[in-house]
């Protein structure tokens, strides 16, 4: 069969004309009509029947058009990888990310790749389980910025940076007003408050107790959350404190509802990395920002002054 022959039948079956196909495809209406002919005799059964002046799907044309679509599709996603080969700069790239990375590293990443390749698509997935690994050769993802390494095997993991991990207060709180400028606490301090913690299973809960128990304290769950967001919101509303990575300026102004306190606990950090699966083959552009995340990392660009000024006080 002709890949054009089929492409002809799958638009008329969609709803065009010969008439509007002949003016697009700059050719004769016969020439399609024998064309959609020649289609039938392939098959064994005519595919499309007149109606007035329209053509349509007979039962036979509506059960080979889902398997035309299939085939097209494929063969169209084939010829983009190929043509990925060939101009890498207008490839897409398939990112699954920590939902709370998407509000500063996602953003610093990707702004800094477009910078050089402003061609290059990106399709972004918000990873709604972080213990659950998303890469893997039929996953249909390039690559995974985690803060949990995956489990032997199923991945190759990078490390990028470790994030700081701070106490968040409500404004007001003691906490936050003996400690302005004083630099680091020490989380002993907040051993009588409840704490905001996430759901049980996450890492940042574990890590969260596990801090709590190098300072010499038992952790009150006043109250489980599904997400920083939400976790932040308990915060300022005064429902408790709670362990959190430490927000980006622009992402969380001075002033607001909830104060960040830098912790003086050196294990106060969060790892993020870089996953991806050694059996998937990355088209040309995912090579590229591959590259070019893990030279950001190297160059120590991946923490701003922001970062590097609570690091040095802690």
């Amino acid at each position: 069969m002709e890949t054009r022959d089929l492409r002809w039948f799958q638009q008329v079956a969609d709803g065009s004309t010969v008439t509007e196909l002949s003016d697009l495809e700059g050719t004769t209406q016969p020439g399609i009509s024998r064309a959609l002919a020649r289609l039938d005799r392939e098959v064994g059964t005519p595919l499309l029947h007149r109606s007035g002046r329209t053509l349509r799907m007979t039962h036979a044309g509506a059960a080979f058009k889902r398997h035309v679509d299939a085939l097209l599709h494929e063969l169209d996603d084939g010829l983009a990888a190929v043509h990925q080969l060939v101009d890498p700069e207008t490839g897409t790239v398939t990112l699954a990310f920590h939902p709370s990375l998407g509000t500063w590293l996602v953003p610093d990443l990707v702004s800094s790749f477009r910078a050089d390749h402003p061609d290059v698509r990106f399709q972004l997935l918000p990873r709604s389980d972080a213990t659950i690994a998303t890469v893997g050769t039929r996953s249909g993802v390039d690559m995974e910025l985690s803060t949990v390494r995956p489990h032997t095997g199923d991945a190759e993991w990078r490390g990028l940076l470790e994030e700081p991990l701070v106490l968040a207060v409500p404004a007001g709180h003691r906490l936050a007003r003996a400690t302005q400028a004083d630099g680091p606490i020490d989380l002993a301090e907040a051993a009588d408050e409840p704490f905001v913690l996430l759901h049980p299973g996450s890492l940042l809960r574990q890590t969260t107790l596990d801090l709590c128990t190098r300072a010499g304290f038992t952790a009150y769950p006043a109250f489980e959350c599904e997400d920083l967001a939400t976790v932040r919101a308990f915060v300022a509303a005064g429902l408790g404190v709670a362990v959190v990575p430490r927000p980006a300026p622009y992402a969380e102004p001075p002033g607001g509802p909830v104060r960040h306190l830098p912790l003086g606990d050196r294990f106060a950090v969060r790892e993020v990395g870089l996953a991806w699966s050694p059996e998937r083959r990355m088209l040309p552009a995912a090579r590229l920002f591959h590259e070019h995340m893990l030279a950001r990392a190297a160059a120590g660009s991946l923490t701003s002054g922001y970062w590097a000024e609570t690091r040095e006080r802690s």
